[in-house]
């Protein structure tokens, strides 16, 4: 995915920090200009509207995602690659905290324009996931959901830890993750 710069990035970058803050509804493309030092007739040159801005934001932001969860894999197989994807995840959200929480917040919406879009995003992340299980386990038909659970876990998780207890270590945080979802909290 070819990276963005200059202008647009400045108005993603703008579009992101207020989202955080005032949610995707109380964010305007006028608050975006102002956030980014553009003019508004820049924001609209660049994004047609704020829909199309969100789009592309949420896109990225997922296709870095499973960017991240395929070279984390790479040359690796079943536990060694799961825990390498979860570290290398917990890595990202770390490093962008407000995209994990906006991810978090629209992956289960079905009401925006740009559902159809970041579920096919995420179905290319999850199928790393879904690739390491299948390896290891080929007789599950459950992969998939198997897949958006372990995604899932760790998207909050690591949103989670951030909050609340930033002092940890990404190994830490880690090992918590694969420890919760290995099934030894309920033998």
């Amino acid at each position: 995915m070819p990276r963005v710069s200059g202008t647009k990035r400045s108005i993603l970058d703008a579009a992101l920090e207020l989202a955080s803050l005032n949610g995707i509804t109380g964010t305007t493309m006028e608050d975006v200009a102002v956030r980014a030092g553009v003019a508004k007739g820049s924001v609209y040159y660049n994004f047609s509207s704020k829909d199309k801005l969100f789009e592309q934001l949420l896109l990225d932001g997922i296709g870095a995602l499973a960017e991240t969860l395929r070279q984390s894999r790479d040359g690796k197989t079943g536990g060694q690659a799961l825990a390498s994807m979860v570290t290398a995840m917990l890595e990202l959200i770390s490093g962008n905290q407000p995209l994990a929480k906006l991810i978090a917040a629209e992956i289960f919406r079905t009401d925006r324009s740009w559902q159809t879009h970041l579920q096919t995003v995420r179905r290319e992340a999850l199928a790393e996931i879904v690739t390491v299980i299948r390896e290891t386990h080929p007789e599950r038909p459950d992969a998939e959901l198997m897949a958006g659970t372990i995604f899932g876990a760790v998207l909050v998780g690591g949103i989670e830890w951030l909050a609340f207890s930033p002092e940890r270590s990404v190994e830490e945080v880690s090992e918590s993750v694969l420890f919760t979802l290995s099934g030894r909290l309920t033998a």
